[in-house]
Order: C-alpha cells, then sequence, then structure tokens
C-alpha cells in the first residue's frame, strides 16, 4: 500500500497538555503506511485579513506544512464547550486568503482527549463544522472521545489499558482506509 502523509495538529498550546500524550499515542499506534510529522502553530500571530496580500513568514510556512500533507489529524481538548483559541486562529490561517484554503479536498480526522464524562465530544463538534465550511472531508466514524484518567497514557505516548490501546489503533487504521478512500476520489492534483 501507498504511504500516506498525515500532518497532526495539538490544539492545546500547553507542553504538558494530554492531547499531546494522546498524539504521541496515536502516532506509535498508527499503521506504518502513515508517515505522522507534526505540523506546530503556537507562533502564528493572530490573524487578520490584512496579511492576505502578504503572509508573515511563520503563516506562510504552517501553510507550507499543511500543503506538503496529504490529510490532517486534529488532536484537540475541549475549551468552554468549543475549541481553543490557538487552533481556530491556525485554521484561519490556513484557509486564507480567499481561494487558497489549504484544507479543501484533504481529508480529515478529529479526536480528542479530557478528564470530563463527556470529553470533547463538544469540542469536536464545533471543529467538524468550520471543517466542512472548509470543504475537508472528514472521517465520520469511529467517533473518538477519550476519557482521560491520569495513568491510561505515560508521558512517552504509551497507553496503559488494553482496550483503549485497541480502540486507538483501530481508529489510526479507519483514519488509513479513509484516507485511501478519499484520496482516490479526490486526488491531491486534480
Amino acid at each position: 500500500m501507498a504511504i500516506h502523509k498525515v500532518g497532526y495538529l495539538i490544539g492545546s498550546l500547553a507542553r504538558e497538555s494530554i492531547n499531546r500524550k494522546l498524539a504521541k499515542a496515536l502516532v506509535q499506534l498508527a499503521p506504518p503506511e502513515l508517515e505522522m510529522t507534526e505540523i506546530g502553530f503556537k507562533d502564528l500571530p493572530l490573524y487578520s485579513y490584512d496579511y492576505d496580500a502578504n503572509f508573515p513568514p511563520t503563516a506562510q510556512a504552517f501553510k507550507k506544512a499543511i500543503a506538503s500533507v496529504q490529510a490532517v489529524l486534529f488532536v484537540t481538548p475541549e475549551y468552554n464547550r468549543s475549541i481553543p483559541g490557538g487552533l481556530k486562529n491556525a485554521i484561519d490561517w490556513a484557509s486564507r486568503p480567499y481561494g487558497k484554503n489549504s484544507f479543501a479536498r484533504k481529508p480529515s480526522a478529529v479526536i480528542g482527549t479530557s478528564p470530563g464524562a463527556i470529553a470533547t465530544a463538544v469540542a469536536q463538534q464545533s471543529l467538524r463544522s468550520v471543517l466542512s465550511f472548509c470543504n475537508s472531508p472528514q472521517m465520520n466514524a469511529p467517533e473518538a472521545y477519550i476519557q482521560f484518567t491520569p495513568e491510561l497514557i505515560t508521558d512517552e505516548g504509551e497507553v496503559t489499558v488494553e482496550s483503549t490501546k485497541d480502540f486507538l489503533r483501530n481508529y489510526m487504521a479507519e483514519f488509513h482506509m479513509f484516507i485511501a478512500r478519499v484520496l482516490q476520489v479526490l486526488p491531491p492534483d486534480a
């Protein structure tokens, strides 16, 4: 099978984020056909259309990183029943200027973890709405709302609960198959 380059964005900017731990686990559990690369966005200034004619270097590099991958995985916490502001800002940069949306026709998936019982369900719904507007085909199933407990994932990304590890491995396998299906119908160079 073909290798697919996947960029992943971690919604939290915190170094000790539990979603960073989840992302590490997902990278380890991904099938070998997925080449996973983190796409950081913490240095992006706040987006304004005043920049559309001349993006700053950090925004140019961010858009180039999104363009260099075939699919995007969003690993996000939930802040105030939505996505973190930094993540929304990054999406705004990547989707601009008008007519140069980096997410158009690019397969995506959303996952996240939180200590709360509903995990990141509301944030994921909010993000899905934004990605729909950005014309990014989304993997809608399986859904993944991971309730985080202190020992669930180590700092190195090792999942300590076998059923959760199996679920996450399956999630990444499903994402791989989804990417392959989307790229058959919507090839990147079309």
